[in-house]
């Protein structure tokens, strides 16, 4: 499905990055884990990235085409954040926001436009960027009645902002055969508050929160060539939550 693929991962060592990963290596993918956390060895898959740097995403790709010679897929994936991720919204600090939209939705166009140089001369090749059901529809915040948790404001717009830019893209480059896509999850469980999972899993159809082995395949079929007529779209992988 993936043969011999040349795919980055973004946040490869993060949650739902590591389903891709393995998702795409059973594939028969070459999954190349770009993370800030690891130190580069392309032999064992991984690559050291900052994709806050824009220094650092270039250096990165740079290093994967002069070991490979290509790169056949691009999955963009890391979440990166402040400390104060998550406060209410009240009580956001406007260089806070400032600073996770830069770091999270700036960060895709950067990766995407350096990485896009390269793809221009290839064939079969693909993007997939990671959203969210809050790109999509509005909070439900109920589900977080009788916890300490909540969602993020700058969450939803970085995530709606992320799937109307992979439109774009898709618009673009559609007339140098580059499909560039979007997977948004559901709820992902994370051992979160059993209050909240709860509340979650009374609320979606199918009645239990997503894993990252739900996620993973829908990214390696986007990035496949079974998906090669599928381009702009944004594919929901959330048990039902946005059908009702």
């Amino acid at each position: 499905m993936l043969s011999e693929k040349i795919i980055i991962v973004t946040g490869g060592s993060g949650l739902i990055g590591r389903a891709i990963i393995q998702d795409i290596t059973k594939k028969g993918g070459i999954a190349i884990n770009a993370d800030i956390s690891v130190e580069t060895n392309l032999d064992k898959g991984l690559l050291n990235v900052d994709i806050t740097n824009d220094d650092s995403i270039e250096k990165g790709i740079q290093t994967v085409i002069t070991h490979y010679g290509r790169i056949d897929g691009l999955v963009n994936n890391a979440y990166p954040r402040t400390k104060d991720w998550g406060n209410k919204f009240e009580d956001i600090i406007p260089d806070s926001w400032r600073k996770n939209i830069d770091m999270q939705m700036n960060s895709y166009f950067v990766f995407c436009q350096k990485v896009l140089k390269h793809m221009a001369k290839q064939q079969n090749v693909a993007i997939v960027n990671i959203a969210s059901i809050y790109g999509v529809v509005g909070n439900d915040f109920t589900v977080y009645e009788g916890t300490s948790l909540t969602s993020a404001a700058a969450y939803s717009a970085i995530k709606g902002g992320i799937i109307n830019f992979t439109r774009y893209l898709a618009s673009y480059f559609g007339k140098d055969n580059i499909r560039i896509n979007c997977v948004s999850p559901g709820g992902i469980f994370d051992n979160q508050n059993p209050v909240f999972v709860e509340n979650y899993e009374k609320k979606v159809p199918l009645k239990r929160m997503g894993t990252p082995e739900d996620i993973a395949p829908a990214v390696s079929f986007l990035l496949s060539d079974e998906a090669k007529y599928i381009t702009g779209q944004n594919l929901i992988v959330d048990g039902g939550w946005t059908a009702i």
